[in-house]
């Protein structure tokens, strides 16, 4: 199995975030997206976050 990541390098922002998370499931990587932009970049958790992100994963 090919695992997943999601690089915030790949979506330029104020904070310049370097920060690249991976997994070896969607479930899991999603989750730890959905902290990382909750608590670093001030996201509400929401479907609709969730659905931007899972778009934003990639693999490896």
């Amino acid at each position: 199995m090919a695992r997943m990541f999601v690089d915030c390098r790949d979506y330029p922002s104020e904070m310049n975030c370097t920060i690249a998370i991976s997994a070896d499931t969607k479930k899991e990587l999603l989750e730890a997206a959905v902290q990382h932009a909750t608590s670093v970049h001030g996201h509400q958790d929401s479907p609709e976050l969730r659905r931007e992100l899972a778009k934003m994963i990639k693999t490896q």
